[in-house]
């Protein structure tokens, strides 16, 4: 006997109503603990007595392990699946950040950022498989809700740590075990309330399940590094432009340029939630933010102080859109069991462009002597986003293979 069609859809509703509040808070935990750093470094840097060397070691060790972890990630993906490899990397990120609040040297900071940035790589590749398995009919709506939480992720530690968090807990230390308890809440709630279904990649193992990314796919590389340049593009300007703008004679300029450039990032994901399913398809998209970004950048290198704030407004937008939509194409072309491996391929090659970019933007400005040079590398960057946003015309059909 079939249940009323009233019973079938209320339940259909809070299916999908739980997947968005789990999705939006995995979200979230991929970044709370990253992003409580930068606004106590000057406490660290004090207690510790570290030079700009290991402060630069230290703010660096995270994008490496995005780039270094992600494919044990698959691997965990393989033998645990995405739904306990989830949970394993919000229990080792809020481990990581505890232990950083009792480190006692720089070594046991690194060792401790070492362990919060590998449960952030591992956490990564887990979500595309979830969206595919808990949101099938509207994957690029989910990818949009949990790269929203991830912004959110990136904007509240940063506007809470200084004024709320540190005078509560009596300091960074107690900063950093701070945050880490919202990201055990966020597992408890996911253990508890996560859907579980077999063979979907979502639950739990299966026997002969690929981990390793194909690097032989043409496809894995280009969207990698479409990918590697939006990381890039955010990760260099948001290292360059307080320095660039001082050197410039523009330092008061700094705090509100970064301020635009993170802000910009939210109205993107929220416009997402809507259009982000009729959009990833399209080659458009990609073009137009890569086109944007460029003119954008310029307008941060000449523009006047109005031009250099609207400009990384725009760069915030265009990146954060261009970001969202990325994350959306595993899922999309690749088979369940298979989502894992393309979204650690993908996130490997782009991390490792968000590492390897801000060298050579700080090269660029040392051989040539001068500050602005140091946008090249970026301005480069958005050129092969527009160059190589063809690589997704065949969303559409891959998608539909996938899915037969």
């Amino acid at each position: 006997m079939q249940a009323p069609r009233s019973e079938t859809d209320t339940a259909g509703v809070g299916r999908l109503v739980n997947a968005i509040i789990l999705l939006w808070l995995a979200g979230i935990g991929l970044r709370l603990t990253i992003l409580a750093v930068p606004p106590v470094i000057p406490m660290v840097r004090d207690d510790l007595a570290l030079s700009a060397t290991e402060v630069g070691v230290l703010t660096g060790i995270p994008s490496v392990l995005f780039a270094l972890a992600a494919i044990p990630g698959s691997l965990l993906i393989a033998r645990f699946g995405a739904l306990t490899t989830l949970l394993v990397g919000l229990l080792a990120t809020a481990a990581g950040s505890a232990l950083r609040g009792v480190a006692p040297d720089i070594w046991f900071l690194y060792g401790a950022t070492v362990i919060t940035g590998f449960g952030v790589a591992v956490m990564q590749p887990a979500l595309p498989p979830l969206v595919r398995a808990w949101m099938p009919q509207r994957i690029g709506f989910g990818t949009a809700v949990y790269a929203n939480g991830l912004l959110v992720g990136e904007v509240v530690p940063v506007a809470l740590t200084l004024p709320l968090v540190v005078p509560l807990a009596g300091g960074w230390r107690g900063s950093f075990m701070a945050w880490a308890v919202p990201c055990v809440v966020v597992a408890l709630i996911i253990l508890v309330a996560a859907p579980r279904s077999r063979g979907d990649g979502a639950g739990g193992p299966a026997t002969n399940r690929k981990w390793w990314p194909d690097w032989r796919s043409g496809l894995l590389w280009r969207i990698g590094i479409m990918f590697g340049t939006v990381n890039a593009m955010y990760f260099t300007t948001n290292a360059f432009v307080p320095d660039i703008l001082t050197r410039t004679g523009r330092g008061d300029l700094v705090s509100i340029t970064l301020t635009a450039l993170n802000i910009g990032q939210i109205p993107a994901s929220l416009l997402l939630l809507v259009f982000a399913g009729r959009l990833v398809g399209h080659v458009w998209p990609y073009v137009a933010c890569g086109v944007i970004s460029f003119a954008a950048l310029i307008g941060m290198m000449f523009g006047s102080p109005a031009v250099i704030v609207a400009s990384s407004l725009v760069v915030g937008f265009a990146a954060a859109s261009v970001l969202i939509l990325i994350f959306a194409l595993p899922p999309l072309l690749a088979r369940p069991d298979d989502v894992h491996r393309l979204a650690a391929g993908m996130f490997t090659i782009s991390y490792s462009c968000a590492v390897i970019t801000p060298v050579l933007s700080g090269l660029a400005w040392d051989l040539s002597g001068e500050p602005l040079a140091a946008f090249v590398p970026v301005l480069i960057g958005a050129v092969v986003l527009a160059a190589l946003a063809p690589s997704v015309a065949h969303v559409r059909r891959a998608s539909a293979d996938v899915h037969a």
